[in-house]
């Protein structure tokens, strides 16, 4: 670090400071400025060139490094850890006359020159301040450019997590609308069929009026006393195979549809039977009676007497005891179901 003290004089006839202190005799001095001919060059390898205007150019050379290194950024106090470093700056005048070569070097000749160097004009000064702006600039495109892409990522996300509950809402609504419509379709379907079930059950009623018309039941005063299918040692077969009709001896027994006599008499078990085969092939038998108004052979029609209900047979009473033989079977079937199918409930 340069020192603000003066110099100690030197006379040019002693090589002693003129303060008197050691017994010699005071004399006035004079400053002393070193010339090209009274300072001897060293020569050998460590030469210095010749002095102009007073300043070495070696030391031009080495100040003017240094003015480029604090304007690029201050090399003496990069160093992490250390004291900063205070530089003297020579006095730039006196080299700009005594160096005109140095107005050549990349950004030392505008500051030398004041800044109107002509041979590097403003871009020799440029670079000290460029390098600066450069990394702020540099680091404010990169932040930008940080920013604008966590925008964009942003963006995207925003834009897919929209597009996912778009998505959702849409699954979801047509979800709800085929859930109504499956809804609807299965009340339209059971509607429907209730409907059909109701025209159905209309029309069969209508049936069962009409054929009620033909039909009949066989005594119009009656109770049932025995059903089909009951068990019983008292039957051949093991069950009983008609429905019994138990009323007074005498009663009159009705042909329920119109058809032909196809037996009349005797019957064994039966007692005195008559047998009315249908236009369908459909046998009616009716037994145990008393007394038999028609013979074989003879055609009837829905309500005519065809006997009176008796006790004849293997019977415990007097009843009219009738069988339904589809197509004349021996089997049979069960003659209350056979009546209900033709509007008659017995």
């Amino acid at each position: 670090m340069a020192s603000n003290r003066p110099a100690p004089e030197f006379s040019a006839f002693s090589a002693e400071p003129a303060d008197g202190g050691f017994g010699v005799e005071q004399e006035s001095w004079e400053e002393w400025n070193p010339t090209e001919e009274s300072v001897r060059p060293v020569r050998g390898k460590h030469r210095v060139a010749r002095q102009r205007g007073g300043l070495a150019r070696s030391s031009t050379v080495l100040g003017v490094g240094v003015i480029a290194a604090v304007g690029a950024g201050g090399i003496a106090s990069a160093q992490g850890g250390k004291p900063a470093v205070h530089i003297s700056m020579p006095d730039l005048s006196a080299v700009k006359d005594s160096l005109p070569e140095a107005k050549s070097l990349p950004g030392v000749g505008a500051l030398i020159s004041g800044g109107s160097d002509s041979s590097s004009g403003a871009s020799s000064a440029s670079p000290l301040t460029t390098m600066s702006n450069g990394q702020s600039d540099a680091g404010e495109t990169l932040r930008a450019r940080i920013m604008q892409q966590a925008e964009t990522q942003q963006d995207a996300a925003d834009a897919t997590a929209q597009a996912a509950a778009e998505e959702a809402a849409a699954k979801q609504a047509a979800e709800e609308a085929s859930a109504k419509q499956e809804k609807a379709e299965a009340k339209a379907a059971a509607d429907k069929k209730k409907a059909e079930a109701e025209a159905k059950k209309k029309a069969e009623a209508e049936r069962l009026a009409k054929l009620a018309k033909s039909f009949k039941l066989p005594v119009a005063s009656y109770t049932i006393t025995g059903t089909f299918g009951q068990p019983g040692a008292m039957w051949s077969s093991g069950y009983h195979t008609g429905l019994d009709f138990a009323a007074s001896t005498g009663t009159p027994i009705y042909a329920v549809h119109s058809g032909t006599v196809t037996e009349a008499g005797w019957a064994g078990a039966y007692g005195y039977r008559t047998i009315i085969t249908l236009d369908d092939g459909t046998e009616l038998w009716f037994c145990h009676q008393s007394s038999v108004n028609v013979s074989a052979g003879q055609k009837v029609s829905t309500g005519d007497v065809i006997g009176r209900v008796g006790a004849t047979g293997n019977v415990t009473g007097p009843h009219l005891h009738l069988e339904v033989h589809p197509g004349g079977d021996a089997t049979g079937i069960d003659p209350a179901a056979w009546l209900r199918g033709k509007g008659l409930t017995p």
